[in-house]
């Protein structure tokens, strides 16, 4: 169930910005740098310049790089090594990392595939306030699909309020697709479930140590320049009481 999911990524004390999980299946300097260089060409008419430079430390000092989170765009993205094949993303935007667009257009530059993991617990209360729970796993590839390069996406989500379920593409082999039937439509999609799927795919992305391994630095892609007028920066605190 998704108000009850234990073992987050460093206990979600991150959210939003650990919320939603970017992975490439590639060398984690080289999605760096093949990253700046897509948004180097971006962002040059604005007259933004985008540089690359390694982050040592922990994973919570790397993460620290990212700091402020901006809004209404991110400026900074890091990405981390793992024990695995994978490289490890996230950004700086306010409201929490947004891997979606950028895992579909980095596997297609990269010839890999690319994932997007969501894992929020449901904690909104009426008189409260809290978040929409949801889980998500989408995963991409660097050719056109039915989806434009989406292989596969499952999910269980509360959409205002009504809890969702959707998929598209063809089920995996390790896939429990007999629970999409379950009654209720959260427990389509588990938090369990989606750690299940990940680790089958290579990937134990809530465990700390599965980043950074043997000391390897993170890469953070920054943007410096001219900012938008409506540019806002943000403390980790400030942003989790927002969000």
């Amino acid at each position: 169930m998704t108000e009850n999911m234990k073992g987050l990524l460093l206990d979600d004390r991150w959210a939003p910005v650990t919320s939603e999980l970017g992975f490439m299946e590639t060398d984690a300097e080289h999605a760096a740098r093949s990253f700046a260089a897509w948004q180097g060409e971006l962002q040059a008419p604005r007259g933004i310049a985008v540089a690359v430079r390694p982050v040592s430390g922990t994973l919570e000092q790397a993460l620290s790089a990212l700091l402020p989170l901006t809004s209404p765009e991110p400026r900074r993205y890091l990405f981390m090594p793992t024990r695995g094949a994978w490289t490890g993303y996230v950004d700086n935007a306010r409201g929490g990392t947004d891997a979606a667009s950028a895992m579909a257009v980095m596997a297609r530059t990269l010839g890999c595939r690319g994932l997007r993991v969501v894992a929020v617990p449901h904690t909104l209360r009426k008189t409260q306030g809290g978040r929409y729970g949801a889980v998500m796993l989408e995963v991409y590839g660097p050719h056109q699909t039915a989806w434009i390069n989406t292989v596969r996406a499952v999910s269980a989500s509360n959409d205002g309020g009504r809890w969702v379920f959707d998929q598209c593409g063809e089920p995996f082999s390790f896939e429990k697709v007999e629970q999409y039937q379950a009654r209720r439509v959260r427990d389509r999609f588990t938090f369990d479930m989606l750690e299940e799927y990940l680790h089958h795919l290579g990937l134990s992305p809530f465990e700390e140590d599965f980043y950074l391994p043997e000391g390897a630095p993170a890469w953070l892609v920054e943007k410096t320049g001219p900012v938008a007028p409506t540019h806002e920066e943000f403390t980790l605190a400030r942003a989790r009481k927002d969000f």
